[in-house]
């Protein structure tokens, strides 16, 4: 039985990159569809499932914050941003509006392929499940369940919609409550990181994940505990 193919969209106003981003997809086995501007990529999006989107920030017309800020307000698709060397508030800007991960230009195609494979691989949401959660697939909290066969994370007695990675973040400290994880611990085992990863990604993406439970359970949200100097831990003990 054949694997399913991940279809990824690249999105770049420059044909040079968008080809060499093709040809080394392409060689991993997954399917491009292109993109030469916020607007196209936006209705290609919207209109189709994806299972992962490079996406440069400097686009023409709409650009990439742009066009990742509309996209969440409907999907959850995976975005990881490209970005030119300097343009750090943009990266900060990417992450506050729902992108998973950046590459800053000029980029090595191995560490593009190394954070696509991160992002799409399988066992991510799984590879860190304990034999206590095996037991059940529900993990409850007097103000947070999460339905892991589902992916989905109620809040407050509503649901809280989460892109893949804060909710791989969430799961992966609701198994083992009251643990401190480091920022170095979370990137290698959430990210599936290595050798790249900035530290910033963890504290952007657990400020996110707040906000949205924030929104309909301040309880829930503060269980999101930071413990200075160390790392997060998700807190429930009294």
């Amino acid at each position: 039985m054949s694997e399913e193919v991940h279809r990824i969209l690249v999105v770049d106003d420059e044909e040079r990159i968008r080809r060499l981003l093709k040809m080394y997809l392409e060689k991993e086995g997954y399917a491009i569809v292109e993109a030469e501007d916020g607007e196209t990529a936006l209705r290609l999006a919207t209109a189709s499932d994806f299972d992962l989107i490079l996406l440069d920030v400097m686009l023409p017309g709409i650009d990439g914050i742009e066009v990742c800020t509309r996209l969440r307000q409907v999907k959850t698709t995976p975005v990881i941003m490209l970005t030119a060397k300097g343009e750090e508030m943009n990266r900060v800007q990417g992450f506050e509006v729902g992108a998973d991960d950046y590459v800053v230009k000029p980029f090595s195609p191995r560490e593009v392929i190394y954070r696509v494979k991160a992002i799409l691989r399988r066992s991510s949401a799984t590879a860190f499940l304990t034999k206590e959660t095996m037991t059940t697939n529900n993990i409850v909290f007097p103000h947070l369940i999460i339905e892991h066969d589902a992916h989905r994370v109620m809040a407050g007695g509503q649901e809280v919609s989460l892109t893949p990675k804060e909710y791989e973040l969430l799961h992966y400290l609701a198994i083992s409550p009251d643990k401190v994880f480091s920022r170095e611990e979370l990137l290698k085992d959430v990210w599936n990181y290595e050798f790249f990863g900035d530290l910033r990604t963890v504290d952007t993406h657990v400020k996110r994940l707040r906000e949205k439970l924030n929104k309909v359970s301040p309880e829930a949200a503060s269980m999101i505990t930071t413990v200075w100097g160390v790392g997060y831990k998700l807190e429930v003990s009294k």
